[in-house]
């Protein structure tokens, strides 16, 4: 059954705070004085246009409370700059940190916006003389900037990626070494981690951005536990299905892993943490 505005309209995330973090979490609030499992990600992991997106689903197998730190359109920084969510994280069973693409993260290159991190905020001096016929005034949002640098000039570009996919890894080392704890790092897409060896993207491509295989292998031992889940071909032809969105919000809806991804990567998560727990 597919939800829009028609039916249900927009879903109320019932957003919340925890500690002195600056950003808002989707809700309802939980008792960090209990036993929990902390999800850290981007727009899956925060489950935008579902009900019950698969922290939710995780909870209510394994019986042990979720606590969702997930941030729509999340990169690297708005986590390793909150150290109340690395905190958190830190004190849960289990930290499950969702793999996030390598666009929306400050660089050499440019600066993105600390807590909305695809938001774009500057190019440096070094890209600006690398793309001299761009004018940067023109982008407000990663992904659309970095896919106007694509088409201009793929062989500059590749310059630019190298650049991307080294201070990823960085981050997510530095990421994962401040949990401490037990942890799952969680390959969630409609896609496998890219072949390291095919050379410059022919387009910009779907989230997460610019991860290859061998980017996952040199982080795996930072975490306990790796899960990878690509969403299965039903999954992906289900579409919205089960997803509850307003109208207007119906072409990003089409763009977002629905209800059937999501109980597939709660089923992997589930099982990891049998394992670990």
């Amino acid at each position: 059954m597919t939800f829009d505005a028609l039916g249900l309209g927009a879903l109320d995330y019932l957003p919340c705070r925890y500690g002195n973090s600056k950003l808002l979490f989707r809700g309802p609030k939980r008792d960090l004085e209990q036993p929990y499992v902390a999800f850290i990600g981007g727009t899956e992991t925060y489950g935008k246009f579902l009900a019950k997106p698969f922290p939710v689903l995780v909870e209510e197998e394994i019986g042990k409370t979720a606590a969702n730190f997930g941030v729509p359109n999340a990169g690297i920084d708005v986590f390793v700059n909150d150290p109340f969510i690395l905190g958190a994280a830190a004190q849960a069973d289990v930290a499950v940190i969702q793999v996030l693409g390598a666009q929306n993260m400050t660089n050499r290159f440019y600066a993105v916006h600390p807590r909305r991190n695809d938001r774009f905020v500057s190019a440096s001096s070094l890209l600006a003389t690398i793309y001299r016929e761009v004018d940067f005034a023109d982008f407000h949002f990663t992904k659309h900037m970095l896919t106007r640098l694509l088409e201009v000039s793929p062989d500059r570009f590749a310059t630019v990626l190298q650049e991307l996919q080294q201070a990823w890894l960085a981050r997510m080392r530095l990421m994962l070494s401040q949990v401490r704890g037990k942890s799952i790092l969680l390959w969630f897409s409609e896609h496998k981690p890219r072949d390291s060896g095919r050379g410059p993207p022919q387009s910009i491509g779907n989230d997460p951005l610019f991860i290859t295989r061998q980017m996952m292998d040199e982080v795996a031992g930072h975490a306990t536990h790796v899960v990878e889940v690509v969403a299965s071909p039903r999954a992906r032809v289900m579409g919205t299905e089960g997803m509850i969105f307003a109208e207007m919000e119906a072409m990003a809806a089409e763009e977002m892993l629905g209800q059937q991804a999501h109980i597939e990567a709660a089923d992997a998560v589930v099982s990891a943490l049998h394992r670990i727990l």
